[in-house]
C-alpha cells in the first residue's frame, strides 16, 4: 500500500503545479443563506447517491444549486454541503466523500473485523 501512495505522490509531482479550482476555496461570508428550496427526490437510480439542492455563494449572493445524481463510490458516504455559522460569518462546508465508518470507530468497514458492533466502547 505504502508503495502505491508513494508512486502516485512521484507521478503527481511530476507534473508541476496543480490548479485548484475556485470552488475548492474555503468560503466565509457574513450573510445567512436563505432556507433550503424544497426539492422532490427522484426515483433511486442504481450505483448513483442523490446529493440535494445547496445555496452556493456566488457573485456576492447566495444562488441555489439543483439536486444532482452522483455515481456511487464504493465504501465511500457521501456528505452534502451544509452552511454553518460560527461567531456572526457563515463557512460552507462542500459537498464530500468520506470512507464509511459505521460504528464511528475510526476503522473503515472493509477493515474492521466487527463493524456495527453496538458494544464497543
Amino acid at each position: 500500500m505504502m508503495k502505491k501512495i508513494l508512486l502516485a505522490a512521484l507521478i503527481a509531482g511530476s507534473f508541476g503545479a496543480v490548479t485548484i479550482p475556485v470552488s475548492a476555496a474555503v468560503v466565509i461570508v457574513r450573510t445567512a443563506p436563505p432556507p433550503p428550496r424544497e426539492e422532490r427526490m427522484p426515483e433511486a437510480r442504481r450505483g448513483y447517491v442523490w446529493a440535494p439542492g445547496h445555496w452556493e455563494w456566488r457573485h456576492n449572493r447566495h444562488t441555489w444549486i439543483g439536486g444532482s445524481w452522483l455515481r456511487e463510490r464504493r465504501g465511500y458516504v457521501y456528505h452534502a454541503p451544509e452552511w454553518q455559522e460560527h461567531d456572526g460569518r457563515w463557512q460552507m462546508q462542500r459537498g464530500n466523500w468520506a470512507r464509511g465508518d459505521k460504528d464511528g470507530d475510526g476503522v473503515p468497514n472493509g477493515q474492521d473485523r466487527h463493524p456495527n458492533n453496538p458494544l464497543r466502547n
